[in-house]
């Protein structure tokens, strides 16, 4: 006897949705009911679903009209959430956003209410937290880990700077120490155009 072939779950959905008589706007509630969505997500869900074009910039239109769809407060709502949670570089926010497919300009206006001080702040408690991981090793590779790992959670070098230069001073095997060696500097430059995220 002939094993039954299993049709994969989205296949599935697909081939009932016009049995079902959904509309596109029917659909797209469904698919925001679990959480929030961007216009381009919701876009995509739809298309898979095989609504015409037309049905969807309708659906779309409706849904920003109802103010169930907004990108602006979307991306302004993910920054809240992922910094409430703990700290998070506003480079990283970035990425995250992009892969929800926020437009950049969106992510700009967002990103905006992010200050200096709270990037800087963040950058120093992520940078702590390595750096007492890496406590059985020299102060230079120390800080030359901590810097590369700031630097792939998306810090900036400026920000990245300052915080290993506080922690050289404040560390017990340095006195007064306040600039990062040059090899330090190399390392977490050359970080910066290769690193993974590992925050």
């Amino acid at each position: 006897m002939q094993k039954k072939q299993r049709i994969p779950k989205n296949i599935k959905e697909q081939r009932t949705k016009k049995a079902k008589g959904a509309s596109a706007y029917d659909e797209a509630l469904y698919f925001l009911t679990p959480k929030a969505r961007t216009v381009r997500e919701v876009e995509n869900r739809l298309d898979e679903c095989n609504y015409s074009e037309g049905e969807i910039m309708a659906a779309i239109d409706r849904l920003r009209n109802n103010g169930l769809l907004n990108d602006e407060k979307f991306a302004r709502d993910f920054i809240e959430s992922r910094l409430n949670t703990k700290p998070v570089s506003r480079g990283k926010l970035r990425r995250q956003l992009r892969e929800h497919f926020v437009e950049n300009a969106v992510i700009d206006e967002a990103l905006s209410a992010v200050s200096d001080e709270t990037e800087l702040s963040n950058a120093a408690a992520v940078g702590s937290k390595y750096f007492r991981q890496y406590s059985n090793l020299p102060l230079k590779e120390r800080l030359r880990r901590t810097g590369s790992r700031l630097v792939s959670c998306g810090y900036a070098f400026d920000d990245v700077k300052t915080v290993l230069s506080e922690l050289a001073e404040n560390s017990e095997e340095t006195g007064n120490s306040d600039e990062i060696p040059d090899e330090i500097e190399f390392s977490f430059h050359s970080a910066e155009n290769g690193a993974d995220d590992e925050e």
